[in-house]
């Protein structure tokens, strides 16, 4: 999950941990490292929030299985 923390700093943090995997300046330095650490191990689901801390997109990091592979067309 990428999310904005509130000393303004975005985190990449795994799902199942307590805390951020690493911190960024940028969003899009946030999501480039939680990609490659999904794909390192092995796939899994990536939630981006934004700023206002609403889920902004949600992508599928192979070799995850997408639920719905038709439907989304965002990535």
């Amino acid at each position: 999950m990428v999310y904005r923390r509130e000393d303004g700093k975005w985190a990449n943090k795994r799902n199942d941990a307590d805390r951020a995997s690493s911190l960024h300046e940028t969003q899009s330095d946030a999501d480039h490292s939680a990609r490659t650490m999904l794909q390192n191990q092995g796939g899994g689901e990536l939630t981006t929030k934004g700023l206002n801390g609403r889920i902004r997109s949600k992508d599928t990091i192979a070799p995850g299985n997408d639920p719905n592979p038709p439907k989304d067309r965002e990535n």
